[in-house]
């Protein structure tokens, strides 16, 4: 939106008076402008109130703004087509009543900017109000166009002005993340979605193409909050909600189509994912991928390159990366031949550390679950996870053990790692190489369970307890590890001192001194004199 070229320039011939720095006057000022043209000038009175250093009197400024432009709008009271410049039309030879729409359109396009300005205002409450009054702006422009726009495109649509709020919302170095979320009211609007996808793409490229060696954590996070508030329709006949009145859409309007919002949906996305972002960005994206933005993408498999890529970082990213691939071999049918070899190397000891641990054994559990898996790869991850538990803490072990016991379930085959003869009664090298990254050529057939006998005197009672199952013939039905995933270190504290009430006795006899020369072996082998 183009500002005015001087704001100070008045119309002739109209009076003036002292403003007062009331709710009252600003309410009158509005009314005397909108009953004669005479009161236009009053409108710079109106604009103090809107530059002042006082909330409470730029709030009220904005509310007088947001009524009076409104009015003008619908009652085609500003200048319509392309604007000329101010000075010249108002000496040039138009009649008075198109001096008097130009003189309002170029007042107009002033307090746009002032709104504009205030966005990126100290007070959220300035920037709330100026935020709300500019997207009311935007509808009273949507419904009364003020340049004849080319109809088989954006059917008059205000995408100038939305661009211009969302330039200000994807600010580069303040966190407009509360801004961001009072403006999901008006994502709601179906055609403001559509518009808002496009605007955000064309920031991004604007802005990402010139900041090489730049600071951008602010403008990604302010971007990423303002992508995860659309909320993309399922159907069709779900995009009822428009901001436009209904007579005045078209059948062939892009708005109304399901298809090109997921075009511009996916365009948006991709436009952010062709950048180099911070890690912690991925890792918010992969999060949410799965469920918030493949499933509205006209084509879900232009994401394995970015999918592969994040899979072979390693770590929390690959850990994450797991849903989404596994998405889209399911749904999309994507090849992915060394995706189980993969898994398996994830396996190391920092994954009972990562945040994303939960997710990480639920999704283990979700691709091990077919029956159609071979044995040798089914072993492979039994064994390795039986060797990594002797280096988990207890939380994860009762995770594990149930893990371990379901893969035996789901296929029997791997009761050899359980019962393995001669096991039990000589001291073997164990042929597993848990250094081996192909689960095919790790010796895990040749090897046992071994580590689970161990895990039979842990000092955790709950762990014991759960490893001594495998001594008895393990049931039918699967353990339901769901419930453990989330179990933590504190959790199990106040288990176990909420067990019993009761005392604990530490020695049946009580002492009498510190060291029992008769009775005691410390006492015999130390003798204080």
């Amino acid at each position: 939106m183009a500002p005015a070229k001087k704001r100070n320039v008045k119309l002739a011939n109209s009076s003036q008076a002292s403003p007062k720095k009331t709710k009252i006057d600003l309410s009158s000022k509005v009314e005397g402008i909108l009953e004669s043209r005479k009161n236009a000038n009053d409108v710079f009175d109106i604009f103090e109130f809107l530059q002042s250093e006082e909330e409470k009197d730029v709030v009220q400024a904005v509310d007088a703004c947001g009524h009076l432009f409104c009015q003008l709008l619908e009652t085609r009271r500003l200048y319509r087509g392309k604007l000329p410049e101010e000075e010249e039309a108002l000496k040039g030879p138009h009649s008075a009543e198109d001096k008097y729409h130009i003189f309002m359109r170029h007042r107009y396009h002033s307090c746009v900017e002032m709104l504009l300005e205030h966005l990126s205002h100290e007070l959220h409450g300035v920037q709330e109000v100026s935020l709300c009054c500019l997207m009311k702006f935007a509808a009273g422009q949507g419904q009364h166009p003020l340049e004849d726009l080319d109809w088989s495109q954006h059917f008059s649509f205000p995408v100038k002005l939305l661009q211009a709020v969302v330039d200000r919302l994807l600010s580069r170095t303040a966190d407009q993340s509360l801004l961001i979320s009072r403006f999901q009211e008006f994502l709601e609007k179906d055609d403001v979605r559509y518009y808002i996808m496009g605007c955000i793409r064309q920031n991004l490229v604007r802005v990402m193409d010139h900041s090489k060696g730049k600071d951008m954590a602010a403008y990604l996070n302010n971007v990423f909050s303002l992508m995860c508030n659309i909320s993309m329709p399922k159907k069709e006949a779900e995009l009822c909600n428009f901001m436009l009145p209904q007579e005045a859409k078209h059948e062939d309007w892009k708005a109304t189509k399901l298809n090109e919002h997921k075009r511009n949906f996916e365009w948006m996305w991709l436009g952010l994912l062709k950048y180099k972002l911070p890690s912690s960005m991925y890792k918010k994206i992969l999060v949410i991928l799965h469920d918030s933005i493949l499933p509205h993408l006209r084509t879900p498999t232009l994401m394995i390159d970015f999918l592969t890529a994040a899979y072979d970082v390693g770590g929390a990213i690959s850990l994450l990366a797991l849903n989404a691939l596994f998405v889209l071999m399911h749904q999309h049918n994507l090849d992915y031949p060394d995706f189980y070899k993969k898994l398996y190397n994830l396996l190391e000891p920092s994954i009972f550390h990562v945040k994303y641990r939960a997710r990480f054994f639920h999704l283990l559990d979700l691709f091990l679950t077919s029956s159609h898996l071979p044995l040798y790869l089914v072993a492979a991850f039994a064994k390795r996870l039986a060797r990594l538990a002797l280096l988990a803490p207890p939380t994860a072990l009762l995770i594990l053990l149930p893990f371990i016991a379901n893969l035996v379930r789901r296929h029997p085959s791997c009761r050899v790692l359980l019962h393995k003869p001669g096991a039990d009664d000589e001291a073997v090298e164990d042929p597993f190489v848990m250094e081996e990254e192909e689960p095919a050529q790790c010796g895990a057939l040749d090897s046992s369970l071994w580590e689970i006998k161990t895990l039979q005197r842990h000092y955790h009672p709950d762990v014991a307890k759960a490893a001594m199952l495998f001594n008895t013939p393990l049931s039918g039905g699967e353990d339901d590890i769901n419930r453990l995933l989330e179990t933590t270190t504190y959790q199990l504290m106040e288990k176990d001192l909420k067990v019993s009430s009761k005392k604990v006795p530490l020695e049946f006899e009580g002492a009498t001194r510190l060291l029992d020369a008769d009775k005691d072996v410390l006492g015999r082998l130390f003798c204080l004199h």
